[in-house]
């Protein structure tokens, strides 16, 4: 017959006699990872993917006339031209455009380059109309660079 003690001093022997685990218990470890993500993502406020715009109701007045439009048209080359009109340069362009731009309401500004002029005239027309302060500027002449069918 086995007492008691000897069942426990059995067990103690093999407890000894077994090697030390060394392995961490991770599971805490990753219960206390869930805790924080879910915390964090309550804290985080919730973002809008909106601009929030005070349009106008109704619809916008009739025009009463039609805006002055000139138009500037760039030749290969750099020949510049006000309204069919030959300008000197860059300069009396930079003059037309400041005139323009004092005037009490400023003209539309149409930029017409020709298909095998040179970038660099054309920024320059655009970068000048924006230096003297017309907003009303846009780019004609678009059709002489689509593909023919």
């Amino acid at each position: 017959m086995t007492t008691r003690r000897s069942r426990l001093l059995r067990r103690r022997a093999a407890a000894a006699e077994a090697p030390p685990v060394a392995d961490i218990n991770t599971t805490p470890l990753i219960d206390v990872m869930l805790v924080l993500l879910v915390m964090i993502i309550i804290t985080i406020p919730v973002q809008l993917h909106a601009v929030n715009l005070h349009l106008p109701a109704g619809d916008p007045p009739p025009s009463t006339r039609q805006p002055d439009v000139v138009q500037i048209d760039i030749a290969p080359g750099g020949r510049l031209a006000w309204n069919g009109e030959s300008v000197a340069g860059r300069d009396a362009l930079r003059a037309r455009l400041a005139e323009a731009a004092a005037r009490p309401e400023p003209p539309e500004l149409h930029v017409r380059p020709d298909r095998h002029a040179r970038y660099d005239d054309f920024a320059f027309a655009m970068a000048a109309a924006h230096q003297a302060g017309l907003v009303k500027v846009g780019v004609a002449g678009g059709e002489q660079y689509a593909d023919p069918p």
